[in-house]
C-alpha cells in the first residue's frame, strides 16, 4: 500500500498545517475508507509500517524510532501528541472556555458586541420603526500570549532502551504541567483587574452562606450562571454550606471533580483560583481561548540530537467576549 513507500524527513514539519497534514496529503486516510487501516490517520499507519507501538506492555523501545531516517521523522509526532494528551486529560479549560480559535501570528484582536438597550429587547418593533443593532466591532486591546512549556532533556544512550509506554506517562505530565499554567492564565482574565475586573459581590456575614451564593447568582441577569470556579479550600467551604450537604451532590464531586449545585451551576476546584474568590460565569459566553498553533516541539533537534534537549512549549493566551458573563464573589 501507498503507506509503506512513503519519504518522511523532517521537512514535512515545515507544512503550514503541520506535519499531519503534510502526511496526509501525501497518503490521505479518504483512500483506506472499507480496509483493516480504516480508523487511522496517516501517522498512525507510519506508525504500523514501522512497527513502532506506543502502548501497551508490548510497547516498544525509544530506540525503534531512530532504527531508521524516516521513521526517527516520527519522533517529534509522537511527543506532541503524548503532550497534547496530557494537557487534555487534566484541562479544565474545556469546561469554561466559549469559543477557541487558532491564529497564525501574535497579534490578535477579539470581537466586542453592543446589544444596545435593554428595552430593545423587550419592546415589539413598531410599523416604519428602525431595527434595534447590536454592534460587533474589534476590541481596541491585543489579546495577550504567554508561552507555556519544558525543556526536554535527556541522555539517549541512558533511555534508547526505556518502553514507549512509560515514556508517555513523562510526556503527559509535561502536558499536565502546561494545562495548569494555561489556566492560571485563564482565570487571571477572568478575575481581571482596573477597567477589565470583574463585577464583584461581597460576602455579607463572616461565614460563606448559601444567601452569600444566591446574590452571586442574582447579578447574572442577562446570562446563565452555570459554572463555578474555587480553590479546594474554598470548594469545601461551599460544601459545607447547609443548604447544599446533599449526598448525591458529595457523591457527583467524589466521582467527577465536580458537582451541580442546587443554583443549576457546576462546581470546579483548582487551586488557579486563589483562596477567597469564587468565579461564577455562562461558560457558553465568557471566555475566548486564543492559540498559536498546538504543541510546538522543536522538530530538528528531535530528530538531530536524539532527545539531548529539545523544548515542548504552547503559545496561548485568553480574552472576555462578554463581561457581564462573569461575577465574582469576594469571601476575604
Amino acid at each position: 500500500m501507498q503507506y509503506q513507500n512513503i519519504r518522511i524527513d523532517k521537512s514535512l514539519y515545515k507544512n503550514a498545517g503541520g506535519f499531519l497534514a503534510a502526511l496526509e496529503k501525501l497518503d490521505p486516510s479518504e483512500q483506506y475508507r472499507g480496509t483493516e487501516l480504516a480508523g487511522l490517520d496517516a501517522f498512525q499507519r507510519q506508525l504500523k509500517r514501522f512497527d513502532i507501538k506506543v502502548s501497551g506492555p508490548g510497547s516498544s523501545p525509544i530506540a525503534k524510532f531512530f532504527s531508521t531516517a524516516d521513521s526517527a521523522a516520527l519522533f517529534p509526532e509522537y511527543v506532541s501528541r503524548a503532550v497534547a494528551q496530557g494537557a487534555q486529560e487534566e484541562s479544565i479549560l474545556s469546561e469554561i472556555v466559549s469559543a477557541k480559535t487558532d491564529i497564525q501570528s501574535l497579534d490578535y484582536r477579539s470581537i466586542t458586541t453592543d446589544i444596545g438597550n435593554a428595552s430593545d429587547l423587550i419592546n415589539p418593533i413598531g410599523e416604519g420603526e428602525a431595527i434595534p443593532v447590536t454592534e460587533i466591532t474589534l476590541n481596541e486591546t491585543l489579546v495577550t500570549l504567554k508561552k507555556r512549556g519544558r525543556l526536554l532533556r535527556a541522555s539517549y544512550e541512558a533511555i534508547k532502551f526505556q518502553r514507549l509506554d512509560v515514556f508517555t506517562v513523562a510526556l503527559r505530565q509535561i502536558g499536565a504541567y502546561i494545562a495548569k499554567a494555561q489556566l492560571k492564565d485563564a482565570v487571571e482574565v477572568l478575575i481581571g483587574s482596573g477597567d477589565t475586573a470583574a463585577e464583584t459581590v461581597n460576602q455579607s456575614g463572616s461565614a460563606l452562606s448559601y444567601a452569600d451564593l444566591l446574590a452571586l447568582w442574582s447579578k447574572f441577569e442577562d446570562f446563565e450562571m452555570n459554572v463555578l470556579l474555587a480553590s479546594p479550600a474554598t470548594a469545601a467551604a461551599i460544601l459545607s454550606i447547609p443548604e447544599l450537604r446533599d449526598p448525591a451532590v458529595g457523591l457527583s464531586f467524589a466521582k467527577e471533580g465536580g458537582s451541580i449545585t442546587p443554583l443549576g451551576a457546576k462546581l470546579i476546584k483548582t487551586s488557579a483560583v486563589p483562596d477567597g474568590k469564587i468565579i461564577g460565569l455562562d461558560k457558553r459566553f465568557a471566555l475566548e481561548m486564543v492559540t498559536a498553533g498546538g504543541i510546538q516541539v522543536e522538530y530538528d533537534k528531535l530528530i538531530d540530537s536524539q532527545l539531548e534537549r529539545a523544548a515542548v512549549t504552547s503559545i496561548c493566551g485568553f480574552t472576555k467576549l462578554f463581561p457581564a458573563a462573569v461575577k465574582v464573589l469576594a469571601t476575604a
